[in-house]
Formats: structure tokens, C-alpha cells, sequence
């Protein structure tokens, strides 16, 4: 019998943490972007100057950086006609604000995705561009297409660089409850919906779960956010083995949840990277994330359950043939994500991955990866699978909520 061959990726891991006294090395941001005139860039400054200076009734506008919880005063201080006012003269801002309503800010991204594929059809016609560079246009037109759907509920937009977006499946405003996914390596503008292996691409996990939840509990009132709002790492560099942009990523993530309307209890999804963007942000989330949930973990910036510090219940699970499995699960001098979450030691509760077939494929439709993600979506803990070494994970849980 031939020896399989390592994945690329997961040889990658290996030569990065053997090698990571040796700063030569290239690193990656995930953050490559080009400037040109009239670009989204110069959209985002533009609407910052006006916003500065603007007033609505008399009154100064709040900071853009401001708490979800004062935003949400602001807006909630003005009549209809007020607000709609400044989405359509701010839509790169209101879109964007944690704290605002969520149909002003759909509004407000329908807006700014017009406006985007308008500049980006004119740049494709007129810019003089490499060949990669017209490809690369051409499939942010047919990004901005898609996004524009009139069924689309799109909760965050942000074009420049490599972008970010988050949309929202169901109605998010009544819901129960609430989850939200949290994507790993290489997410960004482009891959945040893909037509091949749809389902490894934030839509998809997106889309897949928000149907095995409605599946496992048609009358819980649910809604699912596919959260590509954070800078992740582009492919296995340097920025994927430390926390860096998982601290960034975690500040956003918590100003997320602290802006979601209602009383519903949330639950968090992280597959890969995104599992380490949840472990930061851990014991920052407030009471009502009751659960966080990861997939394919490369580590959580964490030896244990214990040092996440959170609230919430802690789940892990890993498909056998998933390459993450073979990472060495450490943390030296910044470098390296800390102890499995599979492991016993670290006192997750392991639940099975049975049909996900490799590292990305724990959202795919029909697999117990996903029925068991969506168990914990709606609350129906004791239909968790364990995995075959712990049959113990969904125990000493009270709180069964799901119809």
C-alpha cells in the first residue's frame, strides 16, 4: 500500500512552526489591495469627512467607533424619514455600524453594493489592467451581482482590500436564536460564496445550517449569520500561526454580538482559523452566547476549557481525515494556537463528525457534522452525537429550549 502523501497545507503548518525563529521567511497580511482613483477606499474617506462634519436636527452625528448600545440610541432618536435619510447619504458607514438597525443597515449595503459595481464595471472599461487584473475585476462585478439579490439580507459590506461581508439568513430581529459562523483561512470578499464546494464557503455553512436547523426544530424561530467581517489570514503564512489578526477579529466579533437586536440566546460556529477568532474572543462575549462550537480547530489560544474563560459551553469536533488533525497543538513565543480542542485534557465536549470528509467539509448537507451543529443552534442538546471516545458531551445540560 502507497503512503498517502501530507496535504500541502498541512506541510505548510510544519515548516512554519519548525522555522519560526527564522524571520526571513515571507509573511502574509490577507490584506493586498490596490489603490485606484475613485476606489473603495476613497468612498470610505469621503463618507468619514461628511460624516464629521454633518448634523441631523441640529445635532452633531455620534463617532463611528462609538458603543453598539449608544449608536443604537442615536438612530432609535430619530423619526423614519431622519434615518433614511443618512443611510442613503452614508452607506459604506450605516452599513457597517454595529448598533444601527439591521433593515436600515440591509438598506444602506444594497446602496453601497450598487454604487461598488457601478465603480468597478467603469474601472474594467476604462482602467488599463493586467490580464490577472481584469480577472480579478470581473469576478468582484459578478460578486457585486450576486450580493444584489433581492432576497439577500446583507448585514456588513466593506470593498476595500481583499473585503469583508456578513449576511444574515432568516429573520434576525425575532428569532430565538441565534448562530453565527465564523470562517477560517483565505475568507474574504471573493470566497464568500463559492459555486464549487459550495459548502466550504460562509454562504454555503451558512445556508446548510440554517436548513438543518429548521429541520431539526421547525418551530424555533432561528435566524444564521454568515460572518465574514474580519480580516482572516491569506493561506498558511505567518499571520495563520499567531493571534494576531484573531485579536483583531475577535474585538469585531464581540461588538457583533453586543449589537444583535433582541434577547435571543447565540450560539458560535468557528471552523479552522475562525476557531481561534472565538477563542480570543471568549471571555469577552456577553452571557447570552451560550455555546461556541468548533470545527477543524488548529487551537483556541488556549490549554484548557478553563483558561477561555467563558460563559458559554465549549463543543469540538474533527473529521478523521481532516489535515488540522496532524498540526502540532502548541503555543511558544506567540506562535501556535495551544492545546487540541479534541483532546480530553482540554475538556471540550467532542461530538462526531461522521461524514464531513476532510477539513472543509463539516457544514455539507446530510452529514452528522451539520444535524449535530444545528442540535446545538436550536437547543436540542441531548440529540447531540458524541464521538465514539467521549458519549458523554451532552450531558449535565438543563436547558432544552427547542420545540
Amino acid at each position: 500500500m502507497t503512503p498517502s502523501r501530507p496535504s500541502p497545507a498541512l506541510t505548510g503548518w510544519r515548516v512554519l512552526l519548525a522555522l519560526a525563529l527564522v524571520f526571513t521567511m515571507l509573511t502574509t497580511t490577507g490584506w493586498t489591495a490596490v489603490r485606484h482613483p475613485g476606489g473603495p477606499r476613497d468612498f470610505l474617506d469621503a463618507e468619514l469627512a461628511a460624516w464629521r462634519k454633518a448634523k441631523v436636527s441640529g445635532r452633531a452625528l455620534p463617532d463611528t467607533d462609538s458603543p453598539p448600545m449608544r449608536l443604537a440610541a442615536f438612530f432609535a432618536s430619530l423619526d423614519s424619514t431622519r434615518s433614511l435619510g443618512v443611510a442613503d447619504r452614508f452607506p459604506l458607514l450605516v452599513g457597517n455600524l454595529n448598533g444601527a438597525p439591521v433593515s436600515l443597515r440591509y438598506r444602506a449595503n444594497r446602496t453601497a453594493i450598487a454604487r461598488s459595481l457601478e465603480s468597478e464595471v467603469q474601472r474594467a472599461k476604462t482602467a488599463r489592467l493586467t490580464r490577472d487584473g481584469r480577472h480579478q475585476s470581473m469576478r468582484r462585478i459578478h460578486r457585486f451581482q450576486a450580493l444584489m439579490r433581492p432576497e439577500r439580507q446583507i448585514l456588513a459590506f466593506d470593498p476595500s482590500g481583499s473585503g469583508r461581508a456578513a449576511e444574515v439568513f432568516g429573520d434576525v430581529e425575532r428569532a430565538e436564536r441565534v448562530s453565527v459562523i465564523v470562517p477560517g483561512v483565505d475568507t474574504n470578499l471573493l470566497t464568500f460564496q463559492r459555486s464549487a464546494r459550495k459548502y466550504s464557503a460562509p454562504v454555503g455553512m451558512a445556508q446548510s445550517l440554517y436548513a438543518a436547523e429548521r429541520a431539526a426544530s421547525p418551530h424555533t424561530r432561528t435566524a444564521v449569520i454568515a460572518w465574514a467581517d474580519y480580516t482572516a489570514p491569506a493561506g498558511i503564512g505567518m499571520d495563520s500561526v499567531i493571534g494576531r489578526l484573531a485579536k483583531n477579529g475577535a474585538v469585531r466579533l464581540t461588538r457583533l454580538i453586543d449589537a444583535l437586536p433582541g434577547t435571543s440566546n447565540i450560539a458560535l460556529f468557528c471552523h479552522s482559523y475562525g476557531s481561534v477568532v472565538c477563542g480570543v474572543a471568549a471571555r469577552a462575549l456577553p452571557s447570552r452566547v451560550t455555546d461556541i462550537a468548533v470545527a477543524g480547530s488548529p487551537g483556541m489560544r488556549a490549554g484548557n476549557v478553563t483558561e477561555l474563560r467563558a460563559h458559554a459551553r465549549v463543543w469540538a469536533m474533527r473529521d478523521r481525515g481532516d489535515w488540522v488533525e496532524d498540526v502540532p497543538h502548541l503555543q511558544v513565543g506567540g506562535l501556535g494556537h495551544g492545546e487540541d480542542p479534541v483532546a480530553p485534557e482540554f475538556g471540550a465536549r467532542v461530538m462526531s463528525a461522521a461524514g464531513a470528509m476532510g477539513h472543509s467539509g463539516y457544514f455539507e448537507p446530510g452529514t452528522e457534522s451539520v444535524a449535530n451543529l444545528a442540535e446545538i443552534g436550536v437547543g436540542s442538546y441531548s440529540e447531540v452525537v458524541c464521538a465514539s471516545e467521549d458519549t458523554r458531551c451532552s450531558s449535565d445540560i438543563f436547558e432544552e429550549t427547542a420545540a
